[in-house]
């Protein structure tokens, strides 16, 4: 008895209708998506260029509706990349504590952004309003964050200073009340040998409420060639109790200090003092701090070869 085979498709058949199949996919989406259509799409909002002054409210409108006719691919590219339209408050009008911005006053500019034709297309608000509250205004101190580390044989009589040292900056109230003082940003400078004059950013960083009227400050530091002297000071010892005998050793001590080049000469010992305070003296200890307690005021990086004064009490 023969066994009935069941008919195959051949290969070359299914691949044919499965190219056809696919073709009249592809040919029925081009004209679906060629067709105009009318559809209603929201389109984010940024606003830009706020005035210094005011606080934005945070019930600002977060979309704009555009009516867009148009075919089917754009539609789907405005649903899909979803563009942003950029409003620039700058250019809005005060009104009773709102900044009202009329959108039929800037179309080209519209159009540019969101690359639409107006004469098919439209929005549907006639204006954009946006609650507002004035800021208060107020000086902050500035404070450097700059680390000079000098070449060697340079140093400088002063610190780093800043110009202008405060900055104007407006915001909410609860946080201008809060705050006297910002910094600026950390800045590192190395094997400086001459005079600074430069610009840094002001620190805005927690800060983002507050709206700076300048967002740098220059800096400068004038830059001299130093040298190092030293100078043997004798040590005195205060407020030892009476009839007590004391002996302490060394009775001097060496002053190192660096100096600016053309003020050397005017550098003597009779300029130092050095002083160990006895009532300082902790109980069981047989030593002393030496302290320096007078120096001329235009040397810097002060220092004592011995700091430790060591005594004895004679019986």
């Amino acid at each position: 008895m023969s066994v009935r085979r069941k008919p195959r498709f051949k290969r070359a058949s299914i691949k044919t209708f499965s190219f056809f199949l696919i073709f009249s996919a592809v040919v029925w989406v081009l004209v679906q998506f060629s067709k105009t259509y009318t559809q209603l799409i929201e389109i984010p909002v940024n606003y830009i260029n706020a005035p210094l002054d005011k606080s934005i409210s945070d019930d600002r409108p977060d979309h704009v509706d555009l009516q867009l006719q148009d075919n089917g691919f754009n539609i789907y590219y405005y649903k899909i990349f979803n563009p942003q339209l950029q409003v620039d408050l700058s250019k809005a009008k005060q009104n009773n504590g709102e900044l009202v911005y009329t959108l039929q006053n800037h179309l080209s500019d519209i159009e540019q952004q969101l690359k639409i034709d107006f004469e098919n297309s439209l929005i549907v608000q006639e204006e954009i309003v946006v609650p507002f509250q004035f800021k208060k205004e107020k000086m902050l101190k500035v404070e450097p964050r700059i680390e000079v580390n000098y070449a060697v044989g340079f140093s400088a009589e002063e610190s780093v200073r800043l110009k202008p040292d405060s900055v104007k900056v407006s915001g909410p109230e609860k946080i201008i009340d809060s705050i006297n003082t910002v910094y600026t940003r950390s800045l590192k400078l190395n094997k400086v040998n001459m005079d600074l004059n430069g610009e840094v950013d002001i620190d805005t960083s927690g800060l983002g409420q507050l709206s700076f009227y300048d967002n740098s400050v220059g800096y400068y530091q004038k830059v001299e060639k130093f040298t190092e002297g030293s100078a043997e000071i004798a040590v005195e010892v205060t407020n030892v109790p009476a009839g007590l005998n004391l002996a302490y050793f060394p009775k001097t001590v060496i002053v190192y200090y660096q100096v600016n080049l053309k003020q050397f000469e005017s550098v003597s010992a009779a300029d130092f003092r050095v002083i160990c305070n006895y009532r300082e003296v902790k109980k069981g200890d047989d030593y002393m701090i030496a302290k320096i307690v007078e120096k001329p005021d235009f040397i810097n990086n002060i220092r004592l070869n011995e700091r430790r004064i060591q005594f004895v009490i004679k019986r």
